[in-house]
């Protein structure tokens, strides 16, 4: 299982966004470090981080959405939907003792999430700061789109 370690490259130039997206990469660097030590008691509870985590990773960002104008179903939000559920119905079959399914989604994680962050990520850090969103008043200084996007905050994702 090969790691995913924080570069430059996952940075999108948001703050906030990047530091959370660091906390992300090290909780999920962590659970695969114990998955091959074949602890299973422990990995579960390191997923189980991750998976806390994550659903306020999520959260924040589907709040910075729809405050600078995305549609409540817009295709990033939808992903971290399924992601979230995804991450639950693992981490219920790890409570059950199947570990397997755990090891597959650490892997599938650490392929997804370089592009998620480097695709969709990086256009709400864009599409914030073109709006002028302050994430930590929650106000925004530009003006916002005259309708709802429903894309995933890229240009190019339609």
């Amino acid at each position: 299982m090969s790691a995913l370690v924080w570069a430059e490259s996952l940075r999108v130039h948001q703050p906030q966004m990047d530091r959370t997206h660091e906390e992300f990469v090290e909780l999920l660097e962590g659970v695969r470090r114990i998955l091959q030590e074949d602890d299973a008691d422990s990995a579960h509870a390191a997923f189980a981080r991750l998976l806390e985590h994550t659903v306020g990773h999520f959260a924040q960002e589907d709040r910075w959405m729809q405050a600078t104008g995305f549609s409540p179903d817009n295709c990033h939000s939808r992903q971290h939907a399924m992601v979230l559920q995804a991450m639950r119905d693992v981490l219920g079959l790890a409570r059950e003792g199947q570990i397997e399914p755990l090891r597959v989604i650490v892997r599938e994680l650490a392929q997804w999430f370089p592009v998620h962050a480097q695709m969709m990520d990086a256009g709400l850090a864009s599409h914030m700061a073109e709006v002028g969103f302050e994430p930590a008043t929650g106000t925004v200084s530009g003006t916002l789109p005259a309708t709802v996007l429903t894309h995933c905050g890229s240009a190019g994702c339609r």
